[in-house]
């Protein structure tokens, strides 16, 4: 079956609303696909209201094994198993949903880490604890601070462009999501067969560093599968509102076409 005629799903990061995923949905619809971007459980509103709204206990609720349940009830009302491009801890999510055989390729753009000890998650954890100051705390959720949204995840652009996208597209995050990074919820089998995996890393991302994506990918072990990885230059990890996304779409529509 070509590519063309797959539906592509695309799976927010934490922090983020799912509308960040507009022109991708766009430029793959170009390409002949159908693309979806269903919002995170208890998410499906704009950022500005969901700010607003006193959704600590429903979005304070949201944790991982239930993100999984949620897409997965999603994928199969869906005609075939689709296409799944992740970023940040939506990679994660593409992982773990392409180990239940749930998607016909997956690509993980800056993907969260799976279970297992390296040395390039020292700095990542560091950098989450940072954000919340406690994950711990009784304090449900939190919001990603303006100074944080500037220095780690859209550090390379313009002040203005920094003010607008936070405004647009930071919402609220679920603690929970993050202490679960800690126990098994992330296990992989690396040595099952999978569909074909393509990881993207960049060079600037201070959040996910390429080292870190890199460990990821190499972990994968079952050789009858296609596993693939593509480091980019100067970029953050926010590539998804980069001036310059395009050059990271147009190459995964040609990873796609080269696949199916």
């Amino acid at each position: 079956m070509h590519s063309t005629t797959q539906t592509i799903m695309f799976i927010s990061g934490a922090f983020m609303s799912h509308y960040y995923w507009e022109q991708w949905i766009l430029f793959f619809e170009s390409k002949g696909h159908k693309a979806i971007a269903p919002p995170w459980l208890h998410k499906n509103d704009t950022a500005e209201n969901l700010r607003e709204q006193d959704l600590g206990s429903k979005i304070g609720s949201i944790n991982l094994p239930e993100l999984l349940c949620y897409y997965k009830e999603i994928i199969e009302l869906l005609p075939e198993k689709p296409i799944l491009i992740g970023h940040s801890y939506g990679g994660l999510i593409v992982q773990l949903l392409i180990q239940q055989d749930l998607g016909s390729a997956g690509i993980c753009i800056n993907s969260f880490p799976t279970a297992g000890f390296t040395l390039s998650k020292i700095p990542f954890f560091s950098t989450v604890f940072s954000f919340s100051g406690s994950l711990f705390s009784q304090q449900k959720t939190f919001l990603l601070s303006f100074k944080k949204w500037q220095n780690n995840y859209f550090n390379d652009a313009s002040t203005e462009a920094q003010k607008y996208t936070y405004e647009k597209y930071v919402i609220p995050e679920s603690k929970r999501i993050f202490t679960d990074l800690f126990l098994k919820n992330t296990s992989i089998n690396f040595k099952k067969k999978h569909v074909p995996l393509f990881f993207i890393s960049f060079s600037e991302d201070k959040i996910i560093s390429s080292k870190l994506v890199f460990w990821n990918f190499k972990k994968y072990k079952n050789f009858q599968s296609i596993t693939c990885y593509k480091e980019f230059g100067h970029k953050n990890h926010f590539v998804i509102l980069d001036p310059e996304w395009k050059k990271t779409a147009e190459y995964m529509a040609q990873w796609l076409e080269k696949i199916f």
